[in-house]
Protein backbone atom coordinates (compact mmCIF):
# COMPACT_ATOMS: atom_id res chain seq x y z
CA UNK A 1 0.00 0.00 0.00
CA UNK A 2 1.10 3.73 -0.88
CA UNK A 3 1.08 5.53 2.86
CA UNK A 4 2.25 8.94 3.72
CA UNK A 5 2.91 10.14 7.49
CA UNK A 6 0.35 12.33 8.60
CA UNK A 7 0.30 14.62 11.72
CA UNK A 8 -3.26 15.98 12.53
CA UNK A 9 -2.39 18.62 15.55
CA UNK A 10 -4.97 20.69 17.10
CA UNK A 11 -4.41 23.37 19.55
CA UNK A 12 -5.40 21.20 22.81
CA UNK A 13 -4.56 17.69 21.25
CA UNK A 14 -2.77 15.40 18.54
CA UNK A 15 -5.81 14.43 16.69
CA UNK A 16 -4.05 11.40 14.97
CA UNK A 17 -0.60 10.49 13.70
CA UNK A 18 0.52 7.75 11.89
CA UNK A 19 0.01 6.22 8.38
CA UNK A 20 -2.54 7.10 5.78
CA UNK A 21 -3.48 6.63 2.42
CA UNK A 22 -5.56 9.61 1.61
CA UNK A 23 -6.70 12.88 2.50
CA UNK A 24 -9.04 15.24 2.07
CA UNK A 25 -9.96 19.07 3.60
CA UNK A 26 -10.77 22.01 2.76
CA UNK A 27 -8.43 24.85 1.64
CA UNK A 28 -8.64 28.57 0.28
CA UNK A 29 -7.98 27.08 -3.26
CA UNK A 30 -11.43 24.33 -2.71
CA UNK A 31 -10.66 20.63 -2.07
CA UNK A 32 -7.66 19.16 -2.48
CA UNK A 33 -6.93 15.45 -1.87
CA UNK A 34 -3.29 14.42 -0.76
CA UNK A 35 -2.39 10.73 -1.89
CA UNK A 36 1.18 9.27 -1.21
CA UNK A 37 3.71 11.31 -2.73
CA UNK A 38 2.19 14.15 -3.46
CA UNK A 39 3.80 17.41 -4.60
CA UNK A 40 5.25 19.66 -2.32
CA UNK A 41 2.77 22.40 -0.87
CA UNK A 42 1.63 24.65 1.63
CA UNK A 43 -1.90 25.51 1.96
CA UNK A 44 -4.57 27.08 4.35
CA UNK A 45 -7.19 25.23 5.15
CA UNK A 46 -11.12 26.54 5.82
CA UNK A 47 -13.35 25.80 8.29
CA UNK A 48 -14.86 22.31 7.07
CA UNK A 49 -14.97 18.36 7.02
CA UNK A 50 -11.76 16.66 6.54
CA UNK A 51 -11.74 13.27 5.45
CA UNK A 52 -8.92 10.46 5.84
CA UNK A 53 -8.48 6.75 5.42
CA UNK A 54 -6.07 4.75 7.06
CA UNK A 55 -4.82 1.73 6.08
CA UNK A 56 -7.02 -1.69 6.21
CA UNK A 57 -9.93 0.78 7.56
CA UNK A 58 -12.91 2.32 6.39
CA UNK A 59 -12.36 6.19 5.43
CA UNK A 60 -13.36 8.60 8.50
CA UNK A 61 -14.70 11.86 9.46
CA UNK A 62 -13.35 15.03 11.42
CA UNK A 63 -14.85 18.88 11.84
CA UNK A 64 -11.61 21.49 11.90
CA UNK A 65 -11.67 25.04 12.10
CA UNK A 66 -8.85 26.93 9.86
CA UNK A 67 -5.24 26.61 10.17
CA UNK A 68 -2.51 25.62 7.55
CA UNK A 69 -1.37 22.18 5.83
CA UNK A 70 2.33 21.55 4.81
CA UNK A 71 3.27 18.73 2.19
CA UNK A 72 6.88 17.80 2.14
CA UNK A 73 8.71 14.87 1.21
CA UNK A 74 6.10 12.40 1.86
CA UNK A 75 5.15 13.73 5.18
CA UNK A 76 1.80 15.96 6.02
CA UNK A 77 1.17 18.17 8.24
CA UNK A 78 -2.49 19.29 9.17
CA UNK A 79 -1.93 22.42 11.80
CA UNK A 80 -5.81 23.72 13.07
CA UNK A 81 -7.13 25.68 16.18
CA UNK A 82 -9.67 21.95 16.59
CA UNK A 83 -10.36 18.87 15.18
CA UNK A 84 -13.24 16.98 16.49
CA UNK A 85 -14.64 13.59 15.47
CA UNK A 86 -18.78 13.14 14.91
CA UNK A 87 -18.68 11.11 18.55
CA UNK A 88 -16.96 14.18 20.11
CA UNK A 89 -19.75 16.54 19.13
CA UNK A 90 -22.55 17.34 20.84
CA UNK A 91 -25.58 18.70 17.96
CA UNK A 92 -27.47 20.24 20.73
CA UNK A 93 -25.05 22.48 21.60
CA UNK A 94 -23.38 23.20 18.34
CA UNK A 95 -27.04 23.89 16.96
CA UNK A 96 -27.38 26.89 20.08
CA UNK A 97 -23.82 28.02 19.03
CA UNK A 98 -25.18 28.96 15.79
CA UNK A 99 -28.65 30.25 16.74
CA UNK A 100 -26.29 32.66 19.01
CA UNK A 101 -24.27 33.15 15.80
CA UNK A 102 -27.20 33.94 13.79
CA UNK A 103 -28.32 36.75 16.66
CA UNK A 104 -25.18 38.26 16.71
CA UNK A 105 -24.56 38.11 13.61
CA UNK A 106 -28.42 40.54 13.32
CA UNK A 107 -27.14 43.00 15.88
CA UNK A 108 -24.40 44.38 14.08
CA UNK A 109 -22.49 46.48 16.50
CA UNK A 110 -19.10 46.58 14.48
CA UNK A 111 -17.78 44.77 11.58
CA UNK A 112 -15.10 42.86 14.19
CA UNK A 113 -18.10 41.38 15.99
CA UNK A 114 -20.08 40.54 12.33
CA UNK A 115 -16.77 39.14 11.64
CA UNK A 116 -16.20 37.06 14.66
CA UNK A 117 -20.20 36.12 14.67
CA UNK A 118 -19.85 34.70 11.45
CA UNK A 119 -16.59 32.14 12.32
CA UNK A 120 -19.06 31.22 15.16
CA UNK A 121 -21.85 30.66 13.02
CA UNK A 122 -19.46 28.50 10.08
CA UNK A 123 -18.25 26.20 13.15
CA UNK A 124 -20.82 25.26 14.23
CA UNK A 125 -22.40 24.78 10.91
CA UNK A 126 -19.32 22.64 10.11
CA UNK A 127 -19.80 20.97 13.27
CA UNK A 128 -23.29 20.00 12.65
CA UNK A 129 -22.80 18.74 9.07
CA UNK A 130 -19.70 16.34 10.06
CA UNK A 131 -22.10 14.81 12.84
CA UNK A 132 -25.12 14.43 10.54
CA UNK A 133 -22.84 12.78 7.95
CA UNK A 134 -21.20 10.22 10.50
CA UNK A 135 -25.40 9.50 11.59
CA UNK A 136 -26.23 8.93 7.78
CA UNK A 137 -23.26 6.74 6.73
Amino acid sequence: MNCFQVHILAADKTFYEGPCLSLTISTSDGQQSILAHHSNMIAAIQPGALRYQLPGQPARIAAVSQGMLKVESNEVLVLVDSAERPEEIDAARAKREADQAREAMLQKKSRQEYQLAQGNLARALNRLRVKSHSINN
